[in-house]
């Protein structure tokens, strides 16, 4: 059962004209109605609703996934291809069950290093895409089928497919003998953690997917008979602060939630400038940084939401739609990571696939700087004292997760410095989640963006490009769609990773 808890529960005013505009949403929600969030996203709504009862119908998909998990029982090295939803709710499932699986978000040829450790007879590659036309995930396919192939193993025994029925990427590798299972089309990537894209890695990785449905309908049934429950916390996240939301998930069994909820709740509503931008922290009190309503699974922030893991995956949907409602927004649309996309095809088209030098306007040590600042301490104060006495910083890290780890201090460091919420996102996969919000909500943010020298490199099959072109072009790219916005924004290049790390976070502590 889900439950509420938090000094906040005592400002919830039912006789609002906002929370009465959400109490009218929500049996609308139920009922799967288009019009919820009004004429102009009806038509989007009316083909991704069906996350609404996935308790159910996703149920058809289990005898499939025991037979798919019985196949690949011999691998036990899972890697995982996907952006966005199709990885952030695996990944959930991943760490709060203790399942070991490698999360391929990135293009960062560092990073993709670590999928290779270790002999490839017993990999697994779960490849995830709607459509298959994602960047990342369609260079990680090729990059993968090549690997295979070159260590003479038949890629088909090796790798698996979650996709829409239908989709390019389905009819392609259907037609290459490759194992498919099909998600329901009618549910968007973000919303998409009951069907197959969340349940398939679940369910090779060892995790009993019918638990986390039927704690979903656990959840449903609840909403059915108590919808203040949804209504209550969508109430708070719109009133309790105009822009900032500070989750964390310290003290919970749910590693990982937050960077969850982060993307669901900043994609979906951070559009026509307006929206909740979720901001993923450590601790209690860093979710309250810069002002932010803080709110945890465990006891200790403004508000808690207790519950397990399937239903929190259902119910923090159902609040961002009936938040989206209430802000007048369409959850379902993403324009701005469209614009991301375009962005990164224009600059490989200006390099002709090649990563040209690129001058930065001055060098501190090991940092490079791009932007206003001769010194590394220089630079940061600046972007500081641009930002908007409302606004945030948003620390975007082209950088390997696992072996640059140390760099998301840097969030907490800026925060305390400011006095403004900070976020932290690693490129590309923020482009996926808090990039939305980044051009389409609340136009206050400035911008930090940290790209390095990569040891390691590979080439991406059948393209011009390599996926260290790639991952600077999407740097790049993304970088000239906030500038166009006139947004205060900052490149720092790290000449060498480790050290450069160091040198950023002492430079950022000392001022």
């Amino acid at each position: 059962m889900i439950t509420l808890g938090g000094l906040s529960l005592s400002r919830i005013d039912r006789t609002d004209p906002v929370y009465l505009s959400l109490a009218e949403a929500h049996p609308r929600l139920a009922k799967k109605d288009a019009d919820t969030w009004g004429p102009a996203a009806a038509n989007e709504a009316a083909v991704r609703l069906n996350w609404v009862d996935l308790d159910e119908s996703s149920r058809q998909l289990l005898p499939i996934l025991d037979a798919v998990a019985a196949k690949f029982r011999e691998c036990d090295k899972l890697v995982l291809c996907g952006m966005g939803g199709s990885s952030l709710a695996p990944e959930v499932i991943a760490r709060t069950y203790g399942k070991e699986i490698f999360i391929l978000d990135s293009t960062d040829p560092n990073y993709l290093a670590h999928a290779l450790n270790g002999s490839p007879d017993k990999l697994l590659v779960i490849v995830s895409s709607k459509s298959g036309s994602t960047i990342e995930t369609a260079s990680q396919r090729s990059f993968f089928e090549d690997h295979l192939r070159n260590a003479r193993l038949d890629p088909t025994a090796h790798m698996l497919f979650v996709t829409d029925p239908g989709s390019p990427l389905d009819l392609d590798v259907r037609a290459k003998g490759f194992t498919v299972i099909n998600a329901d089309s009618k549910v968007g990537g973000r919303f998409s953690a009951l069907t197959a894209f969340g349940l398939t890695p679940a369910a090779v990785m060892g995790v009993d997917a019918s638990i986390l449905l039927d704690q979903a309908g656990d959840a449903r049934a609840q909403l059915t008979r108590d919808p203040s429950i949804a209504l209550d916390v969508a109430y708070l996240l719109i009133t309790q602060n105009e822009q900032y939301l500070g989750f964390t998930d310290f003290g919970s069994q749910f590693p990982g939630l937050s960077d969850w909820i982060e993307q669901l709740i900043a994609e979906s509503t951070g559009k026509d400038q307006k929206g909740r931008l979720p901001i993923a922290t450590e601790n209690f009190s860093d979710a309250e940084g810069g002002g932010a309503f803080s709110v945890s699974f465990s006891p200790g922030a403004h508000l808690t939401v207790a519950a397990e893991l399937g239903e929190h995956f259902l119910f923090w949907e159902w609040v961002t739609a009936l938040m989206a409602a209430a802000l007048g927004v369409d959850p379902f649309n993403q324009p701005n990571v469209t614009e991301a996309k375009e962005a990164t095809s224009a600059v490989l088209l200006e390099w002709k696939n090649k990563l040209p030098q690129l001058i930065p306007s001055a060098t501190d040590e090991i940092v490079e700087i791009f932007g206003d600042g001769n010194t590394l301490t220089a630079a940061l104060k600046n972007l500081i004292a641009t930002t908007d006495s409302d606004g945030y910083i948003a620390i975007m890290a082209y950088l390997d997760r696992r072996d640059d780890a140390e760099i998301a201090e840097l969030r907490k460091i800026l925060s305390e410095k400011s006095g403004r919420p900070v976020s932290f996102g690693w490129g590309p996969r923020f482009l996926h989640s808090t990039g939305q919000f980044h051009k389409g909500g609340q136009q206050n943010g400035s911008f930090l963006q940290i790209t390095g020298a990569t040891d390691a490199n590979f080439a991406v099959p059948g393209r011009d490009f390599d996926f260290r072109t790639l991952l600077m072009a999407q740097a790049i790219g993304d970088f000239r769609a906030l500038g166009a916005r006139k947004y205060p924004l900052l490149r720092l290049n790290l000449l060498e990773r480790s050290a450069g790390i160091t040198q950023l976070l002492n430079a950022a502590k000392a001022f």
